[in-house]
């Protein structure tokens, strides 16, 4: 039986790497008693999967990770479970069991969504935001920028791999609302696009005068995005 926990990451533990998150997990599903299945071998392991690792220093409220168990308890009784023995910074907020026509996660994302807050003590990059965006983002026909990986460096179109940008003010201050590629395939981080667009600006842009928050993660499903929250069934 397959099991989709989402959980959302806040305070501290936003400075929690991804491979501390899994053994965190392990931890956890032990002391909650959830009857997760184990593989076989000589070093037998939890079946688990997280669907999109999360950069350190970024909060997010739709963290999901992918569970294989024996058996299991209703969904509310199973985040009870998991919230008693959790510390504060992690919260489980759903626990489904996933039909079999149901992809793994991991193999499925998308898209996530980002909200992306200026810190205190940082100036905004700019004062008409309204003709920034439309002069940086939707004039163009494409926002060609070089990413820089492990071995090389690779040229890519901004405009192929976001699917919004909008900008909201908050007591004066701007909040980037971002919907961007993410997964195996074409994966875009916010630090990235955000970069791109200070440079447009004139300015550089500083990673520690922003504070990234993930809303979500979606999946593409009968040609729609389909958050991964909303897959699977709610068990009584």
């Amino acid at each position: 039986m397959r099991i989709r926990v989402k959980f959302r990451k806040y305070g501290a533990m936003k400075f929690v790497g991804h491979l501390d998150m899994m053994r965190y997990f392990q931890r956890c599903i032990r002391r909650a008693e959830i009857d997760i299945a184990y593989s076989e071998g000589f070093r037998p392991h939890q079946i688990m999967s997280f669907a999109a690792p999360l950069g350190v220093g970024i909060t997010s409220d739709g963290e999901y990770l992918d569970l294989e168990v024996n058996s299991t308890e209703s969904s509310k009784a199973s985040v009870l479970a998991l919230n008693s023995v959790m510390a504060e910074g992690i919260e489980a907020l759903s626990y489904r069991r996933l039909t079999d026509t149901d992809q793994k996660a991991m193999s499925i994302v998308a898209m996530a969504e980002y909200e992306v807050r200026i810190r205190e003590g940082y100036k905004a990059p700019c004062a008409d935001f309204k003709a920034a965006r439309e002069a940086f983002f939707f004039r163009p026909e494409e926002i060609l920028i070089t990413k820089q990986t492990k071995k090389s460096e690779k040229i890519l179109d901004l405009k192929k791999l976001v699917y919004d940008f909008h900008i909201l003010m908050e007591g004066g201050s701007p909040v980037y609302c971002l919907k961007v590629s993410a997964g195996s395939a074409d994966n875009l981080k916010p630090e990235l696009f955000l970069t791109a667009f200070y440079k447009f600006l004139g300015q550089e842009f500083d990673p520690l005068s922003v504070q990234i928050h993930r809303l979500d993660v979606y999946a593409r499903k009968n040609g729609e995005m389909v958050s991964l929250g909303e897959m699977g069934e709610i068990i009584p």
